[in-house]
């Protein structure tokens, strides 16, 4: 008899997914692991510091073949969540000029979408994030507060054009976006100083930045992936009382 593998939710980013179940955080993985338990696994794949073009790579060795699909669990869900280190300005080792993170997104939907493709699954739904607005007043601060120093390595408006690229991907490869940059844009009241009620140094999240994503992101999965809203998928084994023969409560 074979065992048990159950299905899974995979969570692919860099430094803000890694840390999504970080204690105390409240994080998004932390909190899908919780409205998913026993119903998917979730597994985080967030690699602090990745940029798009080092992810591709990571991701071809974490997500199945389609000959390997046949014996692994299903991933019925895909988050994918970069852009924050992508956008990093020059001569940061980060950065990645637009065009080709818009080119590493399309492949790497396309590397799970795509008939033609290796990893070709038509059962995992796909959505896309951008990245978080960025406030360069905290980052400063917290960059020149290091030893040694270090210069400021992003900016405001560019992390904004990469939010933007991430939904015009979205809209071009048919796939459901988050966009956390404008629900934390419009939350902090479109003034950067604000964006510190959801960070806390700038750049990451802290428990009111993951709560604005896990709300957000809920709210896509309910619009666009409604199958997968956690009230509507079931248990993989039965609740204590069927196996005990009581009504359910």
């Amino acid at each position: 008899m074979a065992a048990y593998v159950q299905d899974a939710i995979m969570l692919f980013g860099d430094s803000i997914t890694q840390g999504s179940w970080e204690p105390g955080k409240d994080g998004f993985g932390a909190r899908l692991s919780h409205v998913y338990a026993r119903k998917l696994d979730v597994i985080n794949r967030g690699y602090s510091g990745y940029n798009t073009d080092w992810a591709i790579p990571i991701f071809e060795k974490s997500f199945a073949t389609r000959d390997q699909q046949k014996y692994a669990p299903k991933v019925r869900l895909l988050v994918i969540w970069f852009g924050a280190n992508d956008a990093c300005i020059k001569p940061s080792p980060q950065h990645v000029p637009l065009p080709k993170f818009i080119s590493n997104l399309k492949h790497i939907v396309n590397l799970v979408q795509s008939p033609k493709s290796e990893y070709y699954s038509p059962d995992t739904r796909i959505i896309l994030v951008t990245p978080p607005p960025i406030n360069t007043i905290q980052r400063k601060e917290d960059l020149e507060s290091r030893t040694p120093p270090l210069a400021l390595d992003r900016v405001f408006e560019t992390t904004q054009l990469y939010a933007e690229a991430v939904k015009d991907v979205g809209r071009e490869e048919q796939v459901p976006v988050t966009d956390i940059w404008t629900k934390m844009w419009d939350a902090a009241g479109k003034a950067e100083a604000n964006l510190s009620q959801y960070m806390y140094d700038g750049l990451h999240l802290n428990k009111a930045g993951y709560e604005l994503m896990y709300d957000a992101l809920m709210e896509t999965i309910r619009e666009h992936c409604g199958e997968l809203d956690p009230d509507k998928v079931a248990y993989v084994f039965p609740t204590w009382q069927n196996v005990a023969g009581l009504p359910e409560v």
